[in-house]
């Protein structure tokens, strides 16, 4: 029993350390945005780094296209686009979803921005948001600052939550 227990000692030891490791790694707020390119629906690059100093961005991860939750966020971001545009924020939504995919989400619900294809999880996995063994992402919103750095992330499930949260880390941004 002994001898089997100091055998797995090293493996236990090796993911408790893997997995400090990894929380260390989480962004937080102050953190510089990682930078990224990605494609849209249609095709072409989008690249964070064209957006800093310029923009304001609302970074977006959701788990798929056409799902209750996810139709109801895209879709608040939609009817909230013009609000959104007067504080100068652009918004880009990134998923697994394929162009295609994100093509036929956009046109069904008329959303007027962005959709990054992700389908290899390298943004997802560049922000920390992959759930768990799966080929989806949390939930989770990062708005950046012109300097590039995150001044506020949203990770609660409830879309409505991320709305209400960015409002209020957007006006902050204004007062400052």
């Amino acid at each position: 029993m002994r001898a089997s227990l100091i055998s797995i000692l090293p493996i236990i030891v090796s993911m408790v350390f893997s997995t400090t490791i990894i929380q260390a790694a989480a962004l937080k707020v102050g953190d510089a945005a990682p930078l990224f390119t990605g494609q849209d629906q249609d095709g072409n690059a989008m690249k964070l780094a064209d957006l800093i100093g310029k923009k304001i961005v609302l970074l977006y991860f959701y788990p798929k296209d056409d799902t209750p939750g996810c139709t109801k966020e895209a879709c608040g971001f939609r009817d909230r686009m013009s609000e959104l545009q007067k504080d100068n924020i652009e918004v880009m939504g990134v998923s697994f979803d394929t162009a295609e995919s994100h093509r036929k989400f956009i046109t069904e619900y008329k959303l007027n921005f962005p959709l990054i294809a992700d389908p290899d999880g390298k943004i997802v996995d560049l922000y920390g948001v992959r759930m768990d063994q799966k080929k989806m992402a949390h939930r989770v919103s990062f708005l950046i600052g012109l300097d590039g750095k995150i001044v506020h992330i949203t990770a609660a499930a409830n879309p409505d939550t991320h709305f209400n949260e960015m409002k209020e880390a957007i006006a902050g941004l204004q007062k400052t």
